[in-house]
């Protein structure tokens, strides 16, 4: 492959039982009365897109979500950063990519705020080339668009990039992009991902050794 693409959370930080209790916590203040399980359901996507799923268009203004948003990101900084770390073997992999020249990018849903704080903290800036969040698309996964912004301004072909995702809606995006997909299985079962033709295999974390062949290839 010459393009590698990694979304966020749960793919490059096991972090989405933390977005997972933030989420649940503040839905609730709000009046949903959900249970975890249901919630789990609506993590992905943009925030507002969540909010919009679970109370409706009209519940709240533009502003009143941002903010809303802010604050359970707030709740989950604090809550993760005793346990902000890449997934295992995640550093290897990132410093063999880099010394083969293969270039890369992130493509998440997550807003700049949430992907400084982990680039920042752990210092990865200087390992990807282009970082596309949700700020910088008008639809989110499922459509292929993060990705194939990426794949733009890797200079890549879609066909010659791939992408690691956690969430069965990331790698429908990367299908719809023309991409093949790792998928990490830190919050979805394998079952959860039954019907997508475009995983090339399935890892716990990223000492599994099928990934030295996307470094070979």
């Amino acid at each position: 492959m010459k393009a590698f693409i990694f979304d966020l959370n749960g793919t490059m930080i096991n972090d989405m039982e933390f977005h997972l209790d933030g989420w649940h916590s503040m839905l609730n203040k709000l009046g949903a009365n959900m249970t975890r399980e249901e919630v789990r359901g609506h993590m992905y996507g943009k925030n507002e897109e969540l909010l919009m799923r679970i109370f409706g268009k009209e519940r709240f203004t533009m502003q009143e979500m941002l903010d809303i948003a802010h604050q359970k990101e707030v709740l989950y900084q604090e809550a993760f950063r005793p346990h902000l770390e890449l997934i295992a073997g995640l550093p290897v992999f990132l410093r063999e990519a880099a010394a083969k020249g293969i270039p890369m990018a992130i493509g998440s849903a997550a807003n700049r705020f949430n992907i400084s704080y982990v680039l920042d903290n752990l210092q990865l800036h200087d390992f990807f080339k282009a970082i596309v969040s949700a700020e910088d698309v008008t639809t989110s996964k499922p459509n292929p668009e993060v990705f194939l912004k990426c794949a733009t301004a890797l200079q890549a072909a879609p066909a010659d990039c791939i992408v690691f995702e956690d969430a069965p809606k990331g790698v429908e995006a990367a299908l719809n992009a023309g991409m093949e997909a790792i998928a990490l299985t830190t919050m979805h079962t394998r079952e959860e991902f039954a019907g997508y033709s475009n995983i090339r295999a399935f890892v716990s974390d990223y000492n599994d050794p099928v990934l030295q062949q996307l470094l070979t290839a």
